[in-house]
């Protein structure tokens, strides 16, 4: 299997956002592996940002790092194919009423076609609802039932035609993995303060600043790590 790891945008914006973008290249450089952006991830993050007034300067932030290869763009006819494939599946998967619930948006099914496509090691992704249609469907199912408070039920031909498409076991991570990787690394001691508990202090902030741009941690996991991690 090819070593390659897929990023979603989620992460990237999260990454940016808290100013640890920058953490992705000695990460690719002990994984000696590849790190990938679609198409589509590449609009999101640079292309559409760099036209308008809003984000701007982290679509050049995300602009360096492909730039000096620490992400790689991916692109071909076979992941458009199968993510569209994806989408529809996806976007049957779960119905109320008898109408489908669109749960799932083009450029996250680019994400997963690309690591299924590439045989990838790990998708990374922030998003709960794709991370949950892989690994948890009947939990999506009541979730969304809570959410929309209606009874919602589940086609299950297009689930499986879901999971046929992707036809292997994609490992899903999140900003939040990637960050206690890079916590544990040593990689972000130099953000270590001159103040009781630094690194409990540290882990604490790299957290919560990622959950509160997007990454579905709740405040439990967090706790948990923190315990985990006995700092």
């Amino acid at each position: 299997m090819n070593k390659n790891i897929i990023f979603d945008t989620g992460p990237i914006i999260s990454l940016t956002t808290n100013n640890l973008l920058w953490i992705l290249k000695p990460l690719k450089q002990i994984y000696k592996g590849n790190f990938y952006l679609t198409k589509p991830s590449k609009y999101e993050l640079v292309d559409h940002p760099i036209a308008t007034k809003r984000f701007k300067f982290e679509a050049i932030q995300v602009m360096e790092i492909i730039k000096n290869g620490t992400l790689e763009v991916i692109d071909s006819v076979e992941i458009h194919q199968k993510a569209l494939q994806l989408l529809d599946s996806a976007n049957h998967a779960y119905v109320s009423s008898k109408k489908n619930l669109v749960i799932v948006q083009h450029a996250e099914m680019e994400c997963l076609s690309a690591a299924s496509t590439n045989e990838s090691d790990t998708l990374v992704i922030d998003e709960r609802t794709t991370r949950l249609l892989i690994e948890g469907p009947h939990f999506l199912q009541k979730i969304l039932s809570d959410r929309l408070n209606i009874k919602v039920d589940i086609d299950h031909s297009a689930l499986s035609n879901f999971k046929k498409l992707l036809n292997r076991d994609i490992k899903i991570i999140r900003s939040s993995e990637l960050v206690v990787l890079a916590f544990e690394l040593g990689i972000l001691d130099n953000y270590l303060a001159d103040i009781p508990n630094a690194r409990k202090v540290l882990l604490e902030s790299i957290l919560w600043g990622v959950k509160l741009h997007g990454c579905s941690i709740s405040r439990l996991e967090i706790e948990q790590i923190i315990k985990m991690e006995k700092v």
